[in-house]
């Protein structure tokens, strides 16, 4: 039997460049039936906020050649045949001894060409290339734990709103496409790696005091109270990344990381935010990240509570 045809390559505008994409009508996300030319519509539709969540980051691609109910790809290093527009950033793996020349968006040609490679989830890394080794942002994870309900996360949320408001900086909230939520804080570039982490551990641990019912900051999976709140300081690893503001998440529903208001953490379903719906959303709210800029915070704070938790005795827990 010979196998199906496939469709023929359309070519689409994006910022002023054209992108080719093959295959249009192959179906990504099975739930609905939407196609890879849906996908690509649909990051279109929130230009302006994905370029904004990757700007000048390396950033990880997850490919799924044959849609997400296929083989997923974690790509470091950009693919091959890009277009000499295509902008890249060149990161280092100590462990290994390796480099990678990993994407680097500053346009939404670049966002659509991923696509057009398979692209699906954006994952980029906590700092920029003008210093890959000092975070500018500090991630925020709140996961939960398989029996961990969607009401403790919210709870949790609105413990971390007022920990930050505390401290005077100012967090910006999203879905993480999944059961979870992430907060972001745009921080000034002067610690490496290991000092963000030790400062994102100290920040878990307050809110672990304040809501030790709901919170837990234990290192190893297997020793969680599976009912409780992870909240993962370790997402401010070196080369951690977790999925950026706007990135869909491959699902069959695909879903979206989507950013939120604070005060609509307590009504917010994530599953209602898929590249169906988000497109009218942000057409409506516009980018709710867009002045993260505008908001940068020190972390010296942080570092002192990280001090303080070491001199009584808190222990670090291992690099990974």
């Amino acid at each position: 039997m010979a196998g199906k045809a496939k469709t023929p390559a359309i070519e689409l505008e994006a910022g002023g460049r054209t992108v080719r994409v093959s295959n249009p009508d192959r179906v990504y996300f099975p739930a609905r039936g939407e196609t890879k030319l849906d996908l690509v519509k649909y990051y279109l539709s929130v230009g302006d906020g994905i370029v904004n969540a990757l700007r000048e980051r390396p950033c990880m691609m997850h490919r799924f050649p044959e849609g997400v109910a296929g083989e997923k790809v974690h790509q470091k290093r950009l693919p091959h045949g890009a277009p000499p527009w295509m902008e890249t950033v060149q990161v280092k793996f100590p462990r290994y001894n390796r480099t990678a020349d990993e994407l680097c968006v500053t346009e939404i040609a670049h966002v659509v060409w991923a696509v057009q490679m398979s692209t699906v989830e954006f994952h980029p890394w906590n700092s920029r290339r003008a210093d890959t080794e000092k975070p500018d942002e500090w991630r925020i994870d709140l996961d939960p734990m398989p029996d961990c309900p969607f009401d403790r996360v919210r709870r949790v949320a609105h413990v971390v709103q007022e920990v930050l408001d505390e401290l005077g900086a100012v967090g910006y909230p999203k879905t993480s496409g999944g059961s979870g939520i992430h907060v972001y804080v745009r921080v000034q570039p002067e610690y490496g790696f290991s000092d963000v982490r030790r400062a994102a551990l100290a920040f878990a641990r307050e809110v672990e005091r304040r809501a030790p019912d709901d919170v837990t900051t234990t290192w190893w999976r297997k020793d969680r109270d599976p009912k409780k709140l992870f909240v993962d300081y370790n997402q401010n690893a070196r080369d951690h990344t977790i999925a950026s503001a706007y990135s869909v998440r491959g699902n069959p529903e695909g879903t979206v990381s989507t950013p939120i208001h604070w005060d609509e953490i307590d009504d917010v379903n994530p599953k209602d935010f898929t590249i169906e719906t988000v497109p009218a959303r942000y057409a409506e709210l516009g980018d709710l990240h867009a002045t993260i800029d505008d908001n940068v915070y020190s972390l010296a704070t942080l570092m002192e509570w990280a001090e303080r938790d070491e001199r009584e005795g808190a222990e670090a827990p291992p690099e990974d």
